[in-house]
């Protein structure tokens, strides 16, 4: 059963023209290749989404191990070697010390004081290779989830819009070889 409307909930009234509200006769198809042209440039951005996703797990798999090994071996060496010259250095200056020959010991001082600013600064920055390493997890983790989500999408929900795609070109081609329905035009009035 149908109702009609009152004219303020009419169509006119809603601003939607006469000619949207009938069904037309046939669709007009002008391009079934965009669809195909589509398909295949969504293929192409899985693709290279996928890969893209790839790269980003192995970055960060590589900067874990960067920062866990390279870096700690390098600056716990780099202490070692720098330990080493602070302790030349504190002999040189001991040395220069207990000789009664020389009077002014500021070279050795000095190079005491940059060898143990050398130090500290090497132990600083193995604290933050340390503390890098401790909160890169925590720090990683949910942007890994997120593109792990969008992997997901990439995997279950575009192969099905891509099915989707295929199953509408096909409709579409088989609509378009069928041609036009028959016309079949008004009765001609009959003259009285």
């Amino acid at each position: 059963e149908t109702h009609t409307l009152p004219s303020a909930e009419s169509a006119a009234h809603r601003g939607i023209p006469q000619s949207a509200l009938g069904m037309a006769d046939q669709a007009k198809i002008t391009s079934i290749e965009v669809l195909e042209s589509f398909r295949s440039s969504l293929i192409l951005f899985i693709h290279r989404a996928h890969t893209r996703i790839d790269e980003v797990g192995d970055e960060v798999r590589r900067t874990r191990s960067w920062l866990q090994s390279d870096r700690r071996i390098h600056w716990e060496g780099e202490i070692r070697r720098r330990r080493r010259i602070l302790d030349q250095a504190e002999a040189e200056l001991h040395s220069a010390r207990m000789s009664a020959l020389t009077g002014n010991h500021s070279l050795q001082v000095l190079a005491a004081r940059r060898a143990r600013a050398s130090v500290e600064d090497a132990e600083k920055k193995l604290q933050n290779v340390r503390r890098w390493s401790r909160d890169f997890d925590g720090a990683a983790e949910p942007l890994v989830k997120r593109l792990e989500i969008l992997r997901g999408e990439l995997d279950h929900e575009l192969p099905k819009a891509l099915a989707f795609l295929v199953a509408a070109q096909s409709a579409l081609e088989a609509y378009a070889a069928s041609g036009p329905p028959p016309r079949t035009d008004p009765p001609n009035p009959s003259p009285l």
